[in-house]
């Protein structure tokens, strides 16, 4: 699946809330996710409006790394 490319930083907070991360710490424009399932894991998101398409792609391998699953997997389950 194609990722997003007008997603913004507070929207891809909300989207990962479906994981189970929450939000832990704010510096400026960056926001600190935390999640504890299947282990702790953390993830900073910067609230830019769009994200760039690199950086959304390295959160999200990141993000589906930690899960154990595959990067496409964790796309179509957040957006699709």
């Amino acid at each position: 699946m194609r990722l997003p490319r007008d997603l913004t930083g507070a929207d891809l907070v909300s989207h990962l809330a479906k994981l189970g991360y929450t939000k832990t710490r704010q510096t400026g424009s960056h926001v600190r996710l935390t999640c504890q399932n299947p282990n702790q894991h953390h993830v900073t998101i910067p609230l830019h409006d769009p994200l760039r398409i690199g950086t959304l792609a390295a959160i999200l391998s990141d993000v589906a790394l930690a899960h154990g699953m595959d990067r496409d997997i964790l796309v179509e389950q957040l957006f699709g």
